[in-house]
């Protein structure tokens, strides 16, 4: 492995958190122009925005054929928000958890998550081939049926979201005000950034894997998954550190939700994504940590500090079964 690799994998890296944060800052500054409720840029814009990478790394790895990179990106990524960024989170600040967000959104997380691993992985499941294959042995696909109903389900939460809002309308966010010229001339910018390091880091990651004879599973659900939930590890710190706890849960959530419906729809619908034995474990470790993160959500209605250093030793154990197997 060259070092001209690693430089390329820095520089995408790079790319991908600068252009997501002029992106969300683009976007948020055009919401302002136009009214929208805080309500529906905490939810759509900023998840947008810090999920931006993953969209990135997740359809170019679906258009060069890298299908393992896909999905488990997305896996990773959920399993790192849930388990590292809430548990980061938790620590700085006890995390009070919205009621409407654990009753809507975060039950909305797990259906879709369980739908997901029953459309890719069920057969496996109920023929019991689970423990008896290869890591690395094909358990079923992500089709391009299942990646329409995911993004056909996401237009549908995304549009109640506007009818909620205006039907129950919040302030507005606030913030600086610019033309809107320059908010679209930010989102173009941020996306030609956060387009290029995907690039970028898909190519580089291949390399890696090849490089040390380890898979694009295990590269996609760490390296990869790690790196481009950045944006959404800063955006919740730094708004648990000034006492924002709700918007640190809501972006979390709303990520992973934008993750697993659009980013993995969309993958999935342009090239079926192949899943094998190794992805359906992640599936599951997936599932399991969001009914944990659910349970610790629902005592006290907070997620404290004692569950958020329990939620970051699971992270440590899932990451080591990961790099074990």
């Amino acid at each position: 492995m060259s070092v001209f690799i690693l430089i390329i994998l820095a520089a995408g890296f790079f790319a991908l958190l600068k252009g997501a944060d002029i992106f969300v800052d683009g976007s948020a500054a055009l919401a302002r122009s136009f009214h929208v409720p805080s309500l529906i840029i905490g939810l759509t814009i900023v998840a947008l925005g810090t999920s931006a990478p993953e969209l990135a790394v997740s359809i170019s790895a679906a258009l060069q054929g890298s299908n393992e990179i896909a999905l488990s990106n997305v896996v990773g990524s959920n399993i790192f928000n849930l388990l590292c960024v809430l548990g980061v989170c938790a620590l700085i600040y006890p995390l009070p958890v919205n009621k409407g967000i654990l009753k809507r959104d975060f039950l909305l997380s797990i259906a879709v998550t369980v739908f997901v691993l029953l459309a890719a992985g069920g057969e496996t499941l109920l023929n019991g081939r689970l423990f008896s294959s290869g890591m690395e042995e094909p358990a079923g696909m992500v089709s391009r049926m299942a990646g329409g109903i995911l993004i056909v389900l996401f237009i549908a939460y995304i549009a109640y979201l506007i009818y909620d809002a205006r039907k129950n309308p919040g302030g507005e966010e606030k913030g600086e005000t610019i033309p809107i010229w320059k908010s679209l001339l930010l989102i173009l910018f941020g996306l030609i950034c956060v387009i290029g390091g995907g690039q970028a880091v898909v190519y580089s990651a291949k390399e890696i894997a090849r490089a040390f004879g380890m898979t694009e599973t295990l590269i996609g659900l760490t390296v990869v998954a790690i790196g481009t939930s950045l944006p959404e590890l800063a955006t919740s710190a730094v708004a648990s550190k000034k006492g924002q706890t709700e918007l640190a849960v809501g972006n979390v959530i709303g990520s992973n939700i934008f993750n697993m419906m659009f980013i993995l729809g969309t993958s999935s619908f342009l090239n079926p994504v192949a899943v094998n034995v190794a992805s359906v474990y992640d599936m599951l470790i997936l599932t399991f940590v969001s009914l944990l993160t659910l349970v610790f959500a629902f005592t006290a209605k907070k997620i404290g500090r004692i569950e958020g250093a329990v939620m970051i030793a699971v992270y440590a154990a899932a990451m080591a079964f990961a790099v074990m197997r």
